[in-house]
């Protein structure tokens, strides 16, 4: 595909609707057609941003926070459903490419989920955060290695991560490897302070700068009537403000627009992608300045399964019922000594 040499990026902060899937799935539509109208090719929204994120899983303790969880197991998405029809077809009407954050549901379990759909609506990149952090180990799986990937869209290779994601290099190494040219990061925003938001800005600009791309990091806010919903003790509210940092970073590690870190409001910025190898040129960290003999990654990006069905028949196995003229009888016998093993360790 003709590669873009000017991306018009967007990162949205704005709230979710913490009573209905339907209502913020209402929002992120809105601020599609609002992005593009701006001239968009990119729009980036928060972390599990659809229905919302699990803001009581930090505040309230796991005997309280059934009720809570289970309503979001109820307004959480499935992965293909309406709602994904929805922002696939929102992209496509507006020629723009979407990333959005959602919990998804898979039948018994949820997961935090980033869903990368291109200008035409094709879902181009669903992943899953490969390791929850603190008080969400008790809402969301695991994810797996498959989705450590770089995809291409319409505005060039992106790559995405989650949150605390962001703090283990080798995944990050794993999207550096793939030559991401936009690296999605989202965020839940709302949280813990001004604390995060700086720890934030320098997670993201130090990834910009080490993997020389552009990263657009969203997060989301809530308001004050949102965080007395959430819990009452005034107390626990204070940990529900602050720390947000939508952002959009050069390769060379600048804000190319003032951040948004109060309130709601689409950032936009353009993206020269011709910054990529300026910085490259000096110090390409999966390249020239790397040393794989020294250093490498070792990454299984083999989906998860939590069943492998083996049916050890002669007559079904391919390798004995060949007909290319190799003599099989090896292979068979060391088939006949694996179950000859299993058999006596089984009793």
């Amino acid at each position: 595909m003709d590669k873009k040499l000017m991306v018009r990026a967007a990162a949205a902060q704005i709230a979710p609707d913490l009573t209905s899937r339907e209502a913020t799935m209402a929002r992120v539509l809105e601020t599609i057609r609002e992005a593009a109208s701006k001239g968009a090719d990119l729009i980036v929204f928060p972390e599990t941003f659809v229905p919302w994120y699990p803001y009581f899983s930090f505040v309230l303790p796991p005997v309280l926070s059934g009720s809570e969880h289970l309503r979001l197991y109820e307004e959480a998405v499935t992965v293909p459903s309406p709602a994904t029809e929805a922002v696939a077809a929102a992209a496509r009407e507006n020629g723009i490419v979407v990333a959005l954050g959602i919990n998804e549901r898979d039948r018994g379990s949820l997961y935090n989920a980033q869903l990368v759909f291109d200008a035409d609506g094709t879902l181009l990149l669903k992943r899953r955060k490969i390791t929850p952090t603190f008080h969400e180990r008790m809402i969301w799986g695991q994810g797996d290695g498959a989705g450590l990937t770089v995809v291409d869209s319409r505005v060039g290779r992106i790559g995405a991560l989650a949150c605390w994601e962001h703090y283990n290099p080798l995944a990050r190494y794993a999207l550096m490897v793939r030559h991401e040219e936009i690296h999605v990061a989202q965020f839940p925003g709302s949280m813990v302070g001004p604390i995060f938001a700086e720890q934030m800005e320098v997670t993201i600009r130090h990834h910009a700068l080490e993997s020389g791309c552009f990263v657009v990091n969203a997060t989301g806010w809530l308001t004050d009537a949102q965080i007395a919903s959430i819990t009452p003790d005034e107390k626990l509210q204070r940990a529900l403000r602050g720390g947000c940092m939508t952002a959009i970073i050069s390769p060379e590690g600048k804000h190319l627009a003032p951040p948004i870190t109060e309130g709601e409001g689409i950032l936009i910025a353009d993206l020269d992608m011709s910054l990529i190898v300026k910085r490259k040129r000096m110090m390409d960290s999966v390249g020239h300045y790397a040393r794989p003999e020294l250093l490498s990654l070792l990454h299984d990006d083999r989906p998860a399964r939590p069943m492998v069905t083996a049916h050890p028949s002669f007559e079904t196995d391919p390798a004995r019922n060949s007909t290319d003229g190799h003599d099989n009888a090896s292979s068979d016998r060391e088939t006949d000594q694996r179950i000859a093993v299993l058999r006596s360790q089984a009793g």
